[in-house]
């Protein structure tokens, strides 16, 4: 799948950088190249904002910007899926962008744009994809700043001398104790010295106030004069109120500079008791750390033998690989042989099938040309036989010597006499044998005739 990937990123897409099958999950793992593919069928906007870095903000923000479009494709997005892709694990890219191939050659095919398609959504599912994304960057940049914390942590941790005795900290805790209650205490002073002088404030307007009362009064005769009884009642009434408003508002004040005071006081201890937490967690012994260090060489030595185990499974899957392919090669050899061995062995059972068969043809036609010839001989020699006997003797033949020539003619002896019998070797001649075999047969036939009384006039 792998090689199809990059087949129709290289040639089709053409992107900016080759990917090859070895380097394909580092390559799509900042998620510039993948908006660089959107941008490319017209889908991603803002891929002028895409960043080629590697750097975690770089890939946050280029997730990010991807994630809307991929929602609007229907391609599975999520945090899972881009914590994978971004840590590099084998087969994220390689589904992702399986998925996203699918869709662009649907979409290549049914001409749409990304506006198009954008339109085409409902309004709620582009709200609801809008909200996702930046509950997705949110989450994102929630999760980046844990990360950072606890990278702190942790370097804090390793940066932590060894611990102090049991007697240190006890001696440390009550300094830390004794300097909590001195700085309630002065707080405590302090807020004694704000009241203090805020009522000593209030006993300096309330006597300003009896002379201001005390000088209307003497002023009130010399006001009847000019005024009557009830604008000076309005007066006086007024100014009480106005009296009773500031010293309401001067309350307010009060209480609220002493709550913004108990506030600050609330955070500061609560900033000591975080202070308080992170050094109890942050208090490990050189034990703990040992173990810890221990720990790491363990899972070190279980990822070296883990990736040493994988390397070896892959050689023997190679090997059994080849083997297997060596054993087919050797067996399509043999096959191809062995049928070159059974064609030729068909050719020459072919020919020596011809040639037997030519052979035979041959002995046939021999056999029936020597026996026909052998006919005609006879047939020939029975003729001149009696053409010579007529011619002789200008008579008819007898039937007795007709019949031994029938007999010697039918049984495919010689009518002419071949050699002479008198005088026999130890080993005679061919010629010789056949006369002796005329000899028999016809006395045999004599025999036979004269069993049955046969006239032989």
């Amino acid at each position: 799948m792998s090689e199809i990937l990059c087949q129709w990123l290289n040639q089709e897409v053409k992107v900016s950088r080759t990917v090859s099958p070895k380097s394909f999950a580092k390559a799509f793992s900042s998620g510039y190249l993948i908006g660089e593919i959107l941008h490319k069928f017209e889908l991603q906007g803002d891929f002028s904002e895409f960043s080629e870095s590697r750097v975690s903000n770089a890939k946050l923000n280029n997730f990010s910007r991807l994630e809307p479009t991929l929602h609007l494709l229907g391609v599975q997005f999520d945090q899972n899926v881009v914590h994978n892709i971004i840590t590099e694990k084998p087969g994220a890219a390689t589904k992702l962008l399986y998925q996203l191939y699918i869709v662009l050659q649907k979409k290549k095919k049914s001409g749409l744009t990304g506006i198009e398609m954008q339109t085409m959504q409902p309004l709620a599912n582009v709200r609801y994809q809008s909200m996702k994304s930046e509950a997705f960057r949110d989450q994102r940049l929630s999760r980046r700043r844990q990360n950072e914390i606890m990278a702190k942590i942790q370097a804090a941790i390793i940066q932590i001398p060894k611990p102090a005795s049991n007697r240190t900290l006890r001696a440390l805790e009550s300094q830390k104790m004794m300097k909590k209650k001195k700085e309630a205490e002065d707080v405590a002073n302090e807020i004694k010295k704000f009241e203090a002088l805020i009522k000593k404030d209030l006993q300096a307007k309330e006597r300003a106030s009896k002379t201001s009362l005390d000088t209307a009064g003497q002023t009130t005769t010399d006001l009847l004069n000019t005024y009557s009884d009830d604008d000076y009642i309005k007066k006086i009434q007024k100014r009480l109120e106005e009296d009773a408003f500031a010293r309401e508002q001067r309350e307010k004040r009060r209480r609220r500079l002493l709550m913004d005071q108990l506030i600050a006081h609330e955070a500061q201890e609560e900033a000591y008791r975080e202070e308080q937490l992170i050094n109890r967690l942050m208090r490990q012994s050189q034990q703990e750390r040992r173990i810890s260090v221990q720990l790491m060489h363990v899972r070190h030595e279980k990822e070296v033998l883990w990736q040493n185990r994988i390397f070896r499974e892959k050689q023997y899957e190679e090997r059994r690989l080849k083997d297997f392919q060596d054993a087919l090669d050797r067996e399509a050899a043999l096959a191809k042989q062995a049928k070159i061995d059974f064609e030729e062995q068909a050719i020459r059972e072919k020919e020596i099938h011809e040639q037997i068969t030519v052979e035979r043809a041959q002995a046939l036609y021999k056999k029936h040309y020597t026996i026909c010839a052998e006919i005609l001989d006879q047939i020939l020699d029975l003729s001149t036989k009696v053409s010579d006997y007529r011619m002789l003797t200008n008579n008819l033949i007898p039937y007795k010597l007709m019949h031994d020539w029938k007999e010697l003619f039918f049984n495919g002896k010689p009518i002419y006499k071949q050699a002479s019998i008198k005088q026999l070797p130890a080993t005679p001649s061919a010629e010789q044998v056949i006369e002796l075999e005329k000899r028999d047969l016809l006395d045999s036939n004599d025999y036979e005739e004269y069993k049955v009384l046969t006239n032989m006039e």
